[in-house]
Protein backbone atom coordinates (compact mmCIF):
# COMPACT_ATOMS: atom_id res chain seq x y z
CA UNK A 1 0.00 0.00 0.00
CA UNK A 2 1.90 3.55 -1.16
CA UNK A 3 -0.84 5.41 0.52
CA UNK A 4 -0.36 7.20 4.64
CA UNK A 5 -2.52 8.92 6.66
CA UNK A 6 -2.13 10.51 10.01
CA UNK A 7 -3.50 13.34 11.95
CA UNK A 8 -1.72 16.12 13.33
CA UNK A 9 -2.94 18.30 16.11
CA UNK A 10 -2.56 22.68 15.40
CA UNK A 11 -3.71 25.94 16.94
CA UNK A 12 -7.05 25.47 14.72
CA UNK A 13 -7.74 21.83 15.37
CA UNK A 14 -6.98 18.18 13.83
CA UNK A 15 -5.34 18.50 10.13
CA UNK A 16 -5.35 15.35 8.02
CA UNK A 17 -2.66 14.63 5.85
CA UNK A 18 -2.35 12.13 3.32
CA UNK A 19 0.36 10.99 1.54
CA UNK A 20 1.08 8.54 -1.43
CA UNK A 21 4.97 7.44 -0.96
CA UNK A 22 4.68 6.32 -4.84
CA UNK A 23 4.34 9.81 -6.32
CA UNK A 24 5.46 11.63 -3.94
CA UNK A 25 2.81 14.09 -3.13
CA UNK A 26 0.91 15.19 -0.33
CA UNK A 27 -1.66 17.28 1.27
CA UNK A 28 -3.19 18.37 4.22
CA UNK A 29 -6.37 19.56 5.00
CA UNK A 30 -8.08 21.84 7.67
CA UNK A 31 -11.06 20.55 9.11
CA UNK A 32 -12.47 24.20 8.90
CA UNK A 33 -13.45 24.59 5.62
CA UNK A 34 -11.96 21.29 4.68
CA UNK A 35 -9.23 23.33 2.57
CA UNK A 36 -6.42 22.00 1.68
CA UNK A 37 -3.35 24.24 3.29
CA UNK A 38 -0.43 22.02 1.86
CA UNK A 39 -0.32 20.66 -1.38
CA UNK A 40 3.49 19.21 -1.19
CA UNK A 41 6.11 17.43 -3.39
CA UNK A 42 8.74 15.40 -2.19
CA UNK A 43 12.17 16.04 -4.31
CA UNK A 44 14.71 12.88 -5.60
CA UNK A 45 17.19 14.09 -1.77
CA UNK A 46 13.69 13.79 0.38
CA UNK A 47 12.93 17.33 0.93
CA UNK A 48 9.20 18.39 1.03
CA UNK A 49 8.06 21.90 -1.46
CA UNK A 50 5.19 23.71 -0.88
CA UNK A 51 2.91 24.46 -3.41
CA UNK A 52 0.42 26.39 -2.07
CA UNK A 53 0.80 30.36 -1.21
CA UNK A 54 1.84 29.85 2.92
CA UNK A 55 1.81 26.63 2.31
CA UNK A 56 1.39 24.70 5.54
CA UNK A 57 0.22 27.54 7.92
CA UNK A 58 -2.47 27.58 9.49
CA UNK A 59 -1.92 30.69 11.72
CA UNK A 60 -3.72 33.92 9.93
CA UNK A 61 -1.36 36.48 8.57
CA UNK A 62 -1.47 39.95 10.17
CA UNK A 63 -2.42 41.27 6.83
CA UNK A 64 -3.48 40.06 2.92
CA UNK A 65 -5.14 36.29 1.78
CA UNK A 66 -4.89 34.23 4.76
CA UNK A 67 -6.08 31.37 2.67
CA UNK A 68 -4.25 28.29 1.05
CA UNK A 69 -7.53 26.51 -1.18
CA UNK A 70 -10.94 27.66 -0.87
CA UNK A 71 -13.93 25.48 -1.49
CA UNK A 72 -16.76 27.80 -2.27
CA UNK A 73 -20.42 26.87 -2.17
CA UNK A 74 -23.12 26.85 -2.52
CA UNK A 75 -22.52 30.36 -4.04
CA UNK A 76 -19.22 31.61 -5.53
CA UNK A 77 -17.38 34.44 -4.66
CA UNK A 78 -20.18 37.06 -3.62
CA UNK A 79 -23.98 38.02 -2.96
CA UNK A 80 -24.50 41.21 -3.61
CA UNK A 81 -24.83 42.87 -0.05
CA UNK A 82 -24.12 39.57 1.25
CA UNK A 83 -27.58 38.47 0.43
CA UNK A 84 -29.73 36.77 -1.83
CA UNK A 85 -33.53 35.72 -2.51
CA UNK A 86 -33.88 32.39 -3.37
CA UNK A 87 -37.59 31.27 -4.28
CA UNK A 88 -39.06 33.68 -1.64
CA UNK A 89 -36.42 32.54 0.74
CA UNK A 90 -34.13 35.17 2.31
CA UNK A 91 -30.09 33.50 2.06
CA UNK A 92 -27.71 35.27 4.12
CA UNK A 93 -24.24 35.41 2.88
CA UNK A 94 -22.16 36.41 6.85
CA UNK A 95 -19.43 38.64 6.89
CA UNK A 96 -17.13 37.14 4.27
CA UNK A 97 -17.46 35.78 0.59
CA UNK A 98 -17.36 32.14 -1.05
CA UNK A 99 -20.36 30.45 0.85
CA UNK A 100 -20.94 28.76 4.42
CA UNK A 101 -18.51 25.46 3.25
CA UNK A 102 -15.36 27.29 4.12
CA UNK A 103 -16.44 28.27 7.84
CA UNK A 104 -18.01 24.96 8.63
CA UNK A 105 -16.03 22.80 11.19
CA UNK A 106 -16.46 19.18 8.99
CA UNK A 107 -16.11 15.95 11.03
CA UNK A 108 -12.99 13.36 11.01
CA UNK A 109 -13.41 12.45 7.22
CA UNK A 110 -13.93 8.87 5.54
CA UNK A 111 -10.25 7.74 4.53
CA UNK A 112 -10.00 5.10 1.98
CA UNK A 113 -6.51 3.92 1.93
CA UNK A 114 -7.28 1.50 -0.91
CA UNK A 115 -8.29 4.37 -3.96
CA UNK A 116 -6.18 7.01 -1.77
CA UNK A 117 -8.81 9.61 -0.83
CA UNK A 118 -10.41 11.59 2.06
CA UNK A 119 -13.96 12.45 1.90
CA UNK A 120 -15.94 15.31 4.34
CA UNK A 121 -19.17 15.42 4.47
CA UNK A 122 -22.06 17.79 5.50
CA UNK A 123 -25.64 16.71 6.18
CA UNK A 124 -28.53 18.99 4.87
CA UNK A 125 -29.08 19.24 8.57
CA UNK A 126 -25.60 21.10 9.07
CA UNK A 127 -26.73 24.00 6.61
CA UNK A 128 -26.17 27.44 8.92
CA UNK A 129 -29.88 28.53 9.34
CA UNK A 130 -30.90 31.45 6.72
CA UNK A 131 -27.74 30.00 4.73
CA UNK A 132 -29.48 28.06 2.06
CA UNK A 133 -33.26 26.90 1.94
CA UNK A 134 -33.52 23.59 0.54
CA UNK A 135 -32.11 19.78 1.97
CA UNK A 136 -28.86 19.49 0.18
CA UNK A 137 -26.10 17.05 1.37
CA UNK A 138 -22.78 17.99 0.37
CA UNK A 139 -19.26 15.44 0.12
CA UNK A 140 -16.02 17.18 -0.59
CA UNK A 141 -13.44 14.21 -1.49
CA UNK A 142 -9.50 14.84 -2.39
CA UNK A 143 -7.91 11.86 -4.37
CA UNK A 144 -4.11 11.51 -4.81
CA UNK A 145 -4.01 9.37 -8.35
CA UNK A 146 -1.46 9.48 -10.59
CA UNK A 147 0.95 12.28 -8.88
CA UNK A 148 -1.86 14.69 -8.90
CA UNK A 149 -4.78 15.68 -6.51
CA UNK A 150 -7.94 15.55 -7.28
CA UNK A 151 -10.89 17.27 -6.03
CA UNK A 152 -14.39 16.23 -6.11
CA UNK A 153 -17.59 18.00 -5.22
CA UNK A 154 -20.79 15.65 -4.85
CA UNK A 155 -24.50 17.54 -3.95
CA UNK A 156 -27.52 15.43 -3.47
CA UNK A 157 -30.40 16.99 -3.47
CA UNK A 158 -32.76 15.48 -1.03
CA UNK A 159 -35.91 17.59 -1.97
CA UNK A 160 -38.57 16.16 -4.25
CA UNK A 161 -38.20 19.08 -6.16
CA UNK A 162 -34.99 20.70 -8.44
CA UNK A 163 -32.53 23.12 -6.39
CA UNK A 164 -30.30 25.62 -7.60
CA UNK A 165 -26.76 26.36 -6.14
CA UNK A 166 -23.32 26.94 -7.54
CA UNK A 167 -19.50 25.87 -6.41
CA UNK A 168 -16.06 26.24 -6.74
CA UNK A 169 -12.68 25.66 -5.61
CA UNK A 170 -10.20 28.96 -5.06
CA UNK A 171 -6.59 27.12 -5.05
CA UNK A 172 -3.59 29.98 -4.39
CA UNK A 173 -0.49 28.45 -6.05
CA UNK A 174 2.90 29.80 -4.59
CA UNK A 175 4.91 31.30 -6.96
CA UNK A 176 8.07 33.23 -7.20
CA UNK A 177 6.32 36.65 -8.22
CA UNK A 178 3.30 37.79 -10.03
CA UNK A 179 5.48 38.82 -12.63
CA UNK A 180 7.64 36.19 -12.84
CA UNK A 181 4.90 33.34 -13.28
CA UNK A 182 3.52 32.03 -16.85
CA UNK A 183 0.03 31.24 -17.07
CA UNK A 184 -0.70 29.29 -20.26
CA UNK A 185 -3.56 28.74 -21.80
CA UNK A 186 -4.85 26.20 -24.67
CA UNK A 187 -6.44 27.80 -28.16
CA UNK A 188 -9.81 28.98 -27.60
CA UNK A 189 -12.44 31.36 -27.52
CA UNK A 190 -12.12 33.01 -23.70
CA UNK A 191 -15.15 34.93 -22.94
CA UNK A 192 -14.47 37.11 -20.12
CA UNK A 193 -17.68 38.43 -17.99
CA UNK A 194 -17.00 41.56 -16.98
CA UNK A 195 -17.12 42.74 -13.43
CA UNK A 196 -17.04 46.08 -11.73
CA UNK A 197 -16.07 45.91 -7.97
CA UNK A 198 -16.22 41.74 -8.30
CA UNK A 199 -20.27 42.04 -9.37
CA UNK A 200 -21.01 41.27 -13.14
CA UNK A 201 -22.33 44.57 -15.00
CA UNK A 202 -23.63 42.01 -17.97
CA UNK A 203 -20.54 43.07 -20.42
CA UNK A 204 -18.70 39.96 -21.97
CA UNK A 205 -15.43 40.59 -24.07
CA UNK A 206 -14.74 37.68 -26.06
CA UNK A 207 -11.12 36.68 -26.85
CA UNK A 208 -9.99 34.34 -29.71
CA UNK A 209 -6.97 33.22 -28.38
CA UNK A 210 -4.21 30.85 -30.37
CA UNK A 211 -2.71 29.52 -27.28
CA UNK A 212 0.14 30.53 -25.32
CA UNK A 213 0.91 32.85 -22.15
CA UNK A 214 -1.83 34.65 -20.78
CA UNK A 215 -2.83 37.30 -22.85
CA UNK A 216 -5.06 38.79 -19.88
CA UNK A 217 -2.87 41.75 -17.77
CA UNK A 218 -1.13 41.02 -14.69
CA UNK A 219 -1.55 44.82 -13.27
CA UNK A 220 -5.58 43.97 -13.05
CA UNK A 221 -5.48 40.68 -11.70
CA UNK A 222 -6.29 42.29 -8.49
CA UNK A 223 -10.02 42.83 -10.32
CA UNK A 224 -10.34 39.11 -11.04
CA UNK A 225 -10.67 37.64 -14.87
CA UNK A 226 -13.87 35.47 -14.72
CA UNK A 227 -13.77 33.51 -17.78
CA UNK A 228 -16.65 31.23 -19.46
CA UNK A 229 -14.82 28.42 -20.78
CA UNK A 230 -17.72 27.33 -23.25
CA UNK A 231 -15.27 28.49 -26.08
CA UNK A 232 -12.11 26.38 -24.99
CA UNK A 233 -12.25 22.72 -25.88
CA UNK A 234 -9.05 21.59 -23.81
CA UNK A 235 -9.35 22.81 -20.61
CA UNK A 236 -5.79 22.59 -19.70
CA UNK A 237 -3.70 24.83 -18.00
CA UNK A 238 -0.06 25.23 -17.17
CA UNK A 239 1.64 27.25 -14.38
CA UNK A 240 5.32 27.64 -14.39
CA UNK A 241 7.71 29.92 -12.46
CA UNK A 242 11.49 28.98 -12.97
CA UNK A 243 12.18 31.27 -10.07
CA UNK A 244 11.00 28.48 -7.66
CA UNK A 245 11.65 25.89 -9.95
CA UNK A 246 7.20 25.25 -9.82
CA UNK A 247 5.35 23.30 -12.33
CA UNK A 248 1.79 22.94 -12.02
CA UNK A 249 -0.68 20.96 -14.67
CA UNK A 250 -4.63 22.41 -14.16
CA UNK A 251 -7.00 19.70 -15.83
CA UNK A 252 -10.43 21.41 -15.44
CA UNK A 253 -12.03 19.91 -18.22
CA UNK A 254 -15.14 19.85 -16.01
CA UNK A 255 -15.53 22.84 -15.18
CA UNK A 256 -17.76 25.67 -17.03
CA UNK A 257 -16.00 29.08 -15.44
CA UNK A 258 -12.07 29.94 -14.37
CA UNK A 259 -11.14 32.92 -12.36
CA UNK A 260 -7.41 34.32 -12.64
CA UNK A 261 -7.11 36.47 -9.54
CA UNK A 262 -4.41 37.97 -7.45
CA UNK A 263 -3.36 40.74 -5.49
CA UNK A 264 -0.03 41.16 -6.07
CA UNK A 265 1.79 39.34 -3.09
CA UNK A 266 3.57 35.81 -4.70
CA UNK A 267 0.26 33.93 -5.57
CA UNK A 268 -1.77 33.15 -8.33
CA UNK A 269 -5.64 31.64 -8.16
CA UNK A 270 -6.42 29.51 -11.04
CA UNK A 271 -10.11 28.57 -9.93
CA UNK A 272 -12.73 25.90 -11.56
CA UNK A 273 -16.08 27.37 -10.99
CA UNK A 274 -19.48 26.00 -11.79
CA UNK A 275 -21.10 29.66 -11.11
CA UNK A 276 -20.47 32.87 -11.43
CA UNK A 277 -20.22 36.39 -8.61
CA UNK A 278 -23.43 37.69 -8.35
CA UNK A 279 -24.57 40.66 -11.15
CA UNK A 280 -25.74 45.00 -10.25
CA UNK A 281 -28.43 45.01 -9.80
CA UNK A 282 -29.10 41.24 -8.50
CA UNK A 283 -30.94 38.78 -10.09
CA UNK A 284 -33.05 36.05 -7.61
CA UNK A 285 -30.80 33.47 -6.81
CA UNK A 286 -32.02 30.71 -8.50
CA UNK A 287 -31.76 32.94 -11.92
CA UNK A 288 -28.26 34.01 -11.16
CA UNK A 289 -26.14 33.50 -14.25
CA UNK A 290 -23.96 29.93 -14.00
CA UNK A 291 -26.17 28.61 -11.75
CA UNK A 292 -26.22 25.27 -11.62
CA UNK A 293 -29.70 23.03 -11.23
CA UNK A 294 -29.92 19.49 -9.63
CA UNK A 295 -33.03 17.34 -10.44
CA UNK A 296 -35.46 16.03 -7.87
CA UNK A 297 -33.83 13.11 -6.03
CA UNK A 298 -30.24 13.12 -8.03
CA UNK A 299 -27.17 13.93 -7.66
CA UNK A 300 -24.43 16.37 -9.34
CA UNK A 301 -20.96 15.61 -9.63
CA UNK A 302 -17.55 17.50 -10.64
CA UNK A 303 -13.91 17.26 -10.32
CA UNK A 304 -10.79 18.99 -11.01
CA UNK A 305 -7.16 18.36 -10.58
CA UNK A 306 -3.54 19.45 -10.14
CA UNK A 307 -0.41 17.89 -10.59
CA UNK A 308 2.50 19.20 -9.11
CA UNK A 309 6.06 18.91 -10.57
CA UNK A 310 9.62 20.34 -9.94
CA UNK A 311 11.61 22.04 -12.87
CA UNK A 312 14.87 20.23 -11.07
CA UNK A 313 14.40 17.71 -8.87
Amino acid sequence: MTYQYKTLPSSVGPLDQLEDSASGVRITVNRIGAEVISLALRDNAGEWHGFLWRDGHVEAPAEGWGNHATVMGFYTHRLWEQKSVYDGHPMDGGATPHGFLRHHSFADPVVDMASGSMTYRLEPDQIPAGSYPYKVATAITYTLVGGALRMTFCFENKEIHPVALSFGWHPGFAVGSVESVCLLLPAGTYRQQIADNNFLTGGVDELVFAGGEMPYPKKTLVDSYLIDLSGVQDKRFTLVDSTIGHRIECDYSEAPFMTIWSNGDPFLCVEPCWGLPDSNPPAPFEKKKGIQWIAAGETMSASASVKPSLLKS
